[in-house]
């Protein structure tokens, strides 16, 4: 929670939401807040995260799970942004071909995109926050725009070598999320967009226990048929055994 509140300077939290309220309270608390733009992460059983990302009021919205999270504190990058620095966003090319990832990249800019001459943020750009479709999954990675020009002098020299002095240094966090549901209302409405891959974490537990189960029948009944097989292995009692044992006597 912290690493996404670094990433948006200009953010209003709210700590938790009552486990009876339903998520349409969600807008209600942004609008007293005085949000246009929402972030809403729920937890399921101690075990699942998933993510909401809405435009109050209009609409529209999308659910996500959380895959994967990396936090800075784990990935210990060489990376250093400015702290209320804003963010340049940038999409891979998938973004613009598919009609339900051109629903996220909309949402995505007014969300991450920190408001130009925001009180709460810095007048610069100095970090790019990249997203990239693979796998069916929204994959996010935070770099720092690290320029190492020191003069006009030493990046007009760079420019006539055709050198480009200005690096990517990666910060963090990571963060990877499946896309699940896109409605056309905040936090519920008409489904625009649905994944017809998209398999819930109780099923993929529920599928990986019956996959357990049937490795311990299969075990179990493999040692039953090994031990009735084993009289048929004994070797048969040899009736000459004994032939030379009276002739050295």
């Amino acid at each position: 929670m912290d690493d996404f509140r670094k990433l948006l300077p200009h953010h209003k939290r709210e700590v938790k939401l009552d486990a009876k309220d339903t998520l349409h309270v969600v807008n209600e608390i942004a609008e007293i807040k005085g949000c246009n733009t929402t972030i809403f992460l729920e937890a399921r059983k101690r075990q699942d995260l998933y993510m909401w990302v809405s435009r109050v009021g209009t609409g529209p919205s999308a659910k996500f799970l959380v895959q994967n999270v990396h936090t800075m504190d784990e990935l210990k990058m060489t990376g250093n942004a400015l702290a209320g620095s804003r963010p340049l966003l940038t999409f891979d090319k998938a973004f613009d071909e598919e009609p339900h990832l051109q629903v996220i990249k909309k949402l995505f800019t007014q969300v991450w995109g920190t408001p130009k001459a925001h009180p709460k943020s810095k007048p610069f750009i100095d970090r790019v926050m990249s997203f990239y479709y693979a796998d069916g999954k929204v994959w996010s990675r935070n770099y720092q725009l690290a320029d190492d020009a020191d003069t006009k002098k030493a990046e007009l020299a760079a420019l006539h070598r055709g050198e480009d002095l200005v690096q990517l240094i990666e910060i963090g966090p990571r963060f990877v999320i499946t896309p699940i549901r896109i409605f056309d209302g905040s936090f519920g409405g008409q489904t625009l967009y649905q994944n017809e891959h998209y398999v819930s974490p109780n099923e993929n537990r529920r599928e990986a226990k019956a996959d357990k189960r049937d490795r311990y029948v299969s075990r179990k009944t493999a040692e039953v048929e090994r031990k009735e097989r084993q009289p048929e292995r004994e070797m048969p009692e040899d009736q000459f055994a004994d032939v030379f044992t009276g002739a050295q006597q």
